[in-house]
């Protein structure tokens, strides 16, 4: 069970990686060509809020709300059953995304000025922002669609076709970038028709996947169907439930609107860099093992159940706190390396690390997070993680009010890594009360050997990296050739220690 579970995780994790690698390219390009300024902060948010409705609805409740109601009915073997179901919620859903989209593209104004209201000072910004918005909002009807499809691939356990569909949204915006933006009056309006048409590309994408599993949607709005009121049922507290940390970005992208010039872009920067490691394998995880705990639940396994969620666990402090601690420590370099050229500034790269390093701080809850929730949404839970998030969202309100002003865009950024720790802490020990999770032996040793492992990387990366002013002052394969260097060292060092003192794979095995 194990072997399969993280050849999953490492099928869905190297489609990801590849998926990060160019994303890194795509803001390279687009760094180089719009810097942080005005053009680039309007993209952002204009990008930011459907990006961000897309992971409320489409990633995050409908995902979560979908996949367990799906497993159930696939376990009872009925194929006529399931296709029944998919073609009822594509329906439902399709009909309903599409007035949102109406209403998005309509109201795009207004939602400016939800989202970024310290736009509206700047007249010329708040108008690009508008335009650039009522461009990417489809994106949302489309990624939709590509989630519910995904959904489907994932619960039979075709884990790969989903994990490189985004591929084509890092094709589409380089592409505009390079090619499109030269052509255009405004140059940065090819980053908004980059993201509609990668959204149509990455939906199309999946169709002929679907087809050749004979569960090709055939769309058949049905409100009344037990199986959509379930999962809307279900989706409607998962919405804030297993969300919560995309909200609190918004939340932070609200108030960077307020501040200089080139906040929204540093938090952007800074945010896609934790979210490598998080996407690479957080994610993954979290993708792989919720249909498994669907499964186990829909079979009424309990120390199965409870089994699957220790063993991710582990394997989420095994890679969570070496990859956190990493980017604190090459934060200046990753940024440099990656960024420092045209128009981003080393102002900016001084800026955006802050960001980097307080962000970095909430790596490993954030992927405890998409484990932990799972535990919950698997059993059609979502009341509890609602709870636990109002709490972490009221609790970063407070910590934004109090570490903007000295802080300011990095005080927003640690905010939402303070606040994830409480959402997972209480996920933890919620789960651990109700008798769903039990530890299982081997904690405490493994977690000395994890932290002697990542103490060591951590003095060999200081021993070994140079200063800061090196990096902003070598060329671009100077740089190239340092970072991996430094992070290949640490990587070797980082499991060589953990070989000699005594982790071996078998000790993360599944029984």
């Amino acid at each position: 069970m194990s072997a399969r579970l993280l050849k999953s995780t490492a099928v869905v994790g190297s489609a990801t990686l590849l998926s990060r690698i160019l994303g890194f390219i795509r803001d390279v390009v687009i760094a180089q060509a719009f810097g942080a300024g005005l053009a680039a902060d309007a993209f952002f948010v204009a990008f930011k809020i459907p990006n961000f409705l897309r992971r409320l609805f489409a990633e995050g409740a409908f995902s979560q709300a979908f996949v367990p109601v799906l497993s159930a009915s696939q376990v009872r073997g009925n194929l006529g059953e399931v296709q029944q179901l998919v073609n009822r919620v594509a329906g439902t859903l399709g009909l309903v995304l599409l007035v949102v989209t109406l209403i998005g593209v309509i109201g795009a104004p207004l939602l400016v000025m939800i989202f970024a209201p310290g736009f509206i000072e700047e007249q010329s910004k708040y108008e690009l922002t508008v335009s650039l918005l009522r461009i990417t909002f489809p994106y949302l009807l489309f990624i939709s669609l590509t989630a519910l499809a995904a959904g489907i691939l994932n619960t039979y356990k075709r884990f790969g076709v989903p994990a490189i569909t985004p591929i084509f949204l890092n094709l589409a915006l380089i592409a505009a970038t390079l090619w499109l933006a030269p052509q255009l009056e405004i140059p940065v309006t090819a980053l908004a028709w980059g993201v509609f048409f990668a959204g149509l590309a990455q939906l199309l994408f999946q169709l002929p996947f679907l087809a050749h599993l004979n569960l090709l949607p055939r769309p058949r709005p049905r409100w009344k169907d037990p199986g959509v009121q379930q999962i809307f049922k279900l989706m409607l507290p998962a919405i804030v439930g297993s969300s919560v940390a995309q909200i609190n970005l918004l939340i932070d992208t609200l108030l960077a609107s307020f501040l200089v010039t080139g906040s929204v872009s540093w938090l952007y920067y800074s945010d896609r860099l934790v979210e490598f490691p998080l996407g690479v394998f957080g994610i993954a995880l979290a993708t792989v093992i919720l249909p498994s705990l669907s499964e186990k639940h829909a079979q009424a396994s309990s120390e199965s159940f409870s089994r699957t969620l220790d063993w991710a666990l582990r394997w989420v402090f095994l890679i969570g706190a070496p990859a956190a601690v990493g980017l604190v420590l090459l934060a200046g370099p990753i940024l440099t390396t990656l960024f420092q050229y045209g128009e981003f500034s080393n102002h900016d790269v001084a800026m955006a690390s802050r960001s980097l390093i307080a962000y970095s701080f909430g790596l490993l809850p954030f992927i405890l997070i998409k484990v932990l929730a799972p535990g919950f949404y698997a059993r059609q839970d979502t009341r509890t993680p609602v709870r636990i998030a109002i709490i972490a969202m009221f609790a970063n309100m407070v910590l934004n009010a109090m570490l903007i002003f000295p802080l300011a865009h990095a005080g927003l950024a640690l905010a939402t890594s303070l606040s994830a720790w409480l959402n997972a802490i209480l996920l933890f020990f919620t789960l651990k009360r109700q008798g769903i999770y039990r530890p299982q032996p081997g904690w405490l040793w493994l977690s000395l050997r994890i932290l002697i492992a990542t103490e060591l990387m951590a003095i060999s990366i200081l021993w070994l990296m140079p200063p800061l002013v090196s990096w902003l002052n070598w060329e671009v394969m100077t740089r190239i050739a340092e970072i991996t260097l430094l992070i290949g060292a640490a990587v070797i060092i980082y499991f060589g220690t953990l070989l000699i003192i005594g982790i071996r794979p078998r000790m993360l095995a599944l029984t």
